[in-house]
């Protein structure tokens, strides 16, 4: 492929629904961009072309990368780069990195996709330039990643940063894990959702913009009408966004207790559709932390968005390839 240009790499961003991959140069800038739907009926394989086939598509701008760092929702064995369990692609002890290296041609390193996000976020987002960094991604689920004098937290077998998973709740709502009491079961968009259609059952006479904004069908109710219930003054979505509001206050007061960063970063959709959630959750960890671990704590949004993935496995690739 000619000589490969190490300050320039690619990311990609795979998940159930689309492969994002962009060129990305050493400050975290996006050269060229591509997206595919991902071809999940047409197994891992076909994925891996269709991933081989989107980096082809970002290798027009007269460069050759030095490397592919991939972001995969999924477990991942961090020295193997094999994909242990990725639910919404159907695998199970696949060998990623191994299979796209031989596809592609290049260097490839694999992360978990909330782990890329968050080192987007830490070295070319909200979180530039400090040591001691934890994120949370509130959307449909809730994941998070680690950042500990200057080093990301991947854990015995990769799987640090399951935040989501944080119990705020003993003998909780039931969770998509399927135990109860996780953060997730309370802020996570299905849940938020969930509860909604509960609290509407409940009292119908105090969700009437809520109600309406899901054309009646109580059913229909998502966190997305929640958000706009909430910003149009409706009570009972007021009330669920305090809920929420409070569950995320309790998981960040237990993060902040046992990792004391500097910088929690928020990001996701939930927290991209209410806004207020920052402010709200910080006010809850001041109350409910120690002392000690909100004293030079700051709670802020992401603000590299659907971008964070893509720019965090890049960056990724361009730290292992220049320690290997």
């Amino acid at each position: 492929m000619g000589d490969r240009d190490r300050s320039v790499t690619v990311g990609v961003d795979l998940g159930g629904t689309k492969v994002e991959t962009a060129l990305v140069d050493a400050s975290g800038t996006i050269i060229v961009s591509s997206r595919r739907k991902t071809g999940v009926d047409r197994g891992a394989e076909g994925i891996v072309d269709d991933i081989a086939a989107c980096i082809r598509d970002c290798l027009g701008a007269n460069v050759t990368p030095g490397a592919v760092g991939i972001g995969v929702a999924g477990q991942v064995d961090p020295e193997s780069g094999n994909v242990w369990y990725a639910p919404n692609l159907g695998w199970r002890d696949f060998p990623l990195r191994t299979r796209l290296q031989d596809t592609v041609g290049l260097p490839t390193f694999v992360v978990n996709d909330v782990q890329a996000a968050t080192i987007g976020e830490w070295k070319h987002g909200a979180g530039r330039g400090i040591s001691d960094v934890v994120t949370l991604f509130v959307g449909t689920g809730v994941g998070g990643g680690v950042i500990s004098d200057g080093r990301l937290v991947r854990g015995c077998d990769g799987s640090a940063g399951e935040l989501g998973h944080l119990k705020v709740a003993v003998e909780g709502r039931r969770c998509s894990c399927d135990r109860r009491g996780c953060l997730e079961a309370y802020a996570g968009g299905w849940a938020i959702a969930r509860r909604a259609r509960e609290a509407v059952e409940a009292a119908p006479d105090r969700a009437a913009t809520l109600i309406e904004l899901a054309g009646g069908d109580h059913g229909a109710i998502t966190a997305g009408t929640v958000a706009d219930a909430f910003h149009r003054g409706d009570p009972m979505a007021q009330d669920l966004v305090s809920e929420v509001a409070r569950a995320l206050g309790t998981g960040l007061a237990s993060i902040a207790n046992a990792f004391n960063p500097c910088l929690i970063i928020l990001g996701g959709g939930v927290v991209e559709g209410i806004r207020e959630l920052t402010a709200l959750a910080r006010r809850e960890v001041e109350i409910r932390a120690l002392d000690v671990a909100v004293k030079s704590l700051r709670v802020v949004p992401a603000s590299l968005g659907q971008h964070a993935g893509t720019i965090g496995a890049a960056a990724w690739a361009h730290q292992e390839l220049h320690t290997a």
